[in-house]
């Protein structure tokens, strides 16, 4: 009886180690965060089963029967004893490290952060920079830049590589220097270097980390630089104005604490810290606000001399998007997606003027992408963990109509579209798609990239991978091509490019890297 017995435990075996790889092959359109879920879900029936063929069915001695169990227990006990979760891929996937190891970020803390030289000009400008989040128009395109297509014959060259702190932050540039956020051990740092060198010049610190195990370690937004000063919020909410010459605070505003919260509430809220980039306009400085569960504030506006409150705007809590300075029914317009609807508010006084449901949580299905004028009246929204992509439209009394939504396009998890044209380039759970803005008709959708970030440049996207590398493309709705391609960072990669003048800027949250590029 027992053979019998034990070919029916290997035959359950098979088949149920065959229906964890069917399902982690299933990645319905491209969305392998759900395929990996559905298969430690069947990984984990499939131990189930195991076990209770072993100790029911399997007429085994008792003490044989008992082994799998008491195995895996202590073989999970042992190994979570040495080791933890060091991070966790766009799609889900951990990766473990010695649980007594030094983060990279740590072990940086311990080497001297000096200021090599003070009195550096962030005043003087030119159409090279690249003073904020996703650029001078703050959309992610550079359309004026021309890149050579021909990586073979004009490869870009690496000017210099370096280990940076932790942290999700870009960078952002201006004449010749470039300035981010980054964590280095217990301090969250806003440092500013020599683009051509790599070289630091100042930094200025706070005594605050901020981690979690999904998330990563540190920052998630990119400095504003504006006429010489340099404005940035971190991972926690707190608010910097720093003097660009020497990194000296100007000002400092705690958002949790001046909308009646905390650090640990504000965490409970917006579990994956703050990722909202500030806005600069004329004389403020406009900040996703926050606050309790029952009484959130989307927006506040600081007077960017100061710091000194200007005013408050709408009642819904906030998501990890940044504002935007738009044009709708020719009215200046600030867009911005809080936690669950899309707004747009006055850009001088804030008062909200439409609002459209955008269903999101920021402690669950995050809402992350920017929205993005276009056209006459457009907005295009985009979003991943099941969101997906719409159109809407306002009309003349600032009412917006839904012109299509397809939960299958632009699953743009934590990453932003790219507007050029008539069509729109994404990475949709990881793969890059092209959608005609107006009917919302995929044109394609190829390249395995995972969860990284495009920049537009001219006549190109330039991609940048989660694995590291970044991909040049053809942006044309016709087909998807790669034109070259450079291995420039060899591990998770979150951050979005910098592109300032002739310099193309790459980071993540250990390494920093800086090619000269043919234009």
């Amino acid at each position: 009886m027992a053979k019998p017995m034990f070919l029916t435990g290997m035959v359950l075996l098979v088949c149920l180690t065959g229906l964890a790889i069917w399902m982690r092959t299933q990645a319905v359109e491209g969305d392998f965060q759900q395929a990996n879920l559905s298969m430690f879900a069947a990984c984990g029936w499939a131990y189930l089963m195991l076990i209770w063929w072993f100790i029911g069915v399997s007429g085994l001695p008792r003490v044989v029967r008992f082994l799998p169990l008491a195995a895996t227990v202590c073989g999970l006990c042992i190994f979570f004893y040495f080791n933890r979760v060091a991070f966790v891929s766009g799609d889900l996937m951990p990766t473990f490290a010695s649980r007594w190891a030094r983060t990279a970020d740590e072990k940086l803390a311990a080497a001297s952060v000096q200021v090599t030289q003070v009195g550096i000009d962030l005043t003087t400008t030119s159409a090279a920079d690249f003073p904020q989040f996703l650029g001078p128009d703050r959309n992610g395109y550079l359309p004026a830049v021309q890149l050579a297509h021909d990586w073979d014959k004009q490869p870009p060259r690496e000017r210099w590589r370096q280990p940076i702190g932790a942290g999700w932050s870009g960078f952002a540039a201006v004449n010749g220097y470039a300035v981010t956020l980054e964590q280095r051990g217990a301090e969250e740092l806003v440092t500013c270097y020599e683009v051509a060198t790599g070289k630091l010049v100042w930094s200025h610190a706070v005594p605050i980390r901020h981690e979690t195990i999904l998330g990563g370690i540190g920052p998630r937004s990119t400095v504003t630089i504006d006429e010489g000063n340099v404005y940035a919020v971190g991972a926690t909410g707190i608010v910097r104005c720093l003097a660009g010459q020497s990194g000296e605070l100007l000002w400092q505003v705690d958002l949790p604490a001046q909308f009646g919260s905390d650090t640990q509430q504000d965490l409970s809220l917006i579990a994956w810290g703050r990722a909202n980039s500030p806005l600069v306009l004329k004389d403020k400085v406009v900040i996703p606000a926050g606050g309790p569960a029952k009484s959130p504030t989307s927006l506040v506006a600081l007077d960017k001399a100061t710091g000194n409150e200007v005013w408050r705007s709408g009642q819904r809590q906030i998501s990890y998007a940044s504002p935007t300075l738009v044009s709708l029914q020719g009215r200046q317009q600030i867009l911005i997606v809080n936690e669950a609807h899309v707004s747009g508010c006055d850009a001088e006084t804030g008062h909200v003027l439409w609002e459209y449901p955008w269903p999101g949580k920021s402690n669950a299905g995050a809402s992350v992408s920017q929205a993005q004028a276009f056209g006459e009246g457009y907005v295009l929204l985009s979003k991943g963990y099941g969101g997906g992509g719409a159109v809407i439209q306002l009309g003349a009394a600032d009412t917006p109509k839904l012109i299509w939504e397809d939960r299958k396009l632009l699953k743009t998890k934590f990453t932003n579209g790219c507007v050029i044209g008539e069509h729109v380039y994404a990475l949709s759970d990881g793969i890059l798609e092209c959608v005609h803005l107006v009917s919302g008709q995929r044109k394609w959708k190829r390249g395995r990239y995972r969860h990284g970030q495009v920049l537009g440049v001219g006549d190109v996207l330039l991609v940048q991978a989660e694995d590291g590398q970044i991909v040049m493309v053809a942006a044309s709705p016709d087909a998807h091509q790669e034109l070259g391609s450079i291995p420039a960072l060899a591990s998770r990669t979150w951050n979005n490019l910098c592109l300032h003048g002739r310099y193309l800027l790459a980071r993540n949250d250990v390494e920093a890297v800086c090619y000269e590029i043919t234009l």
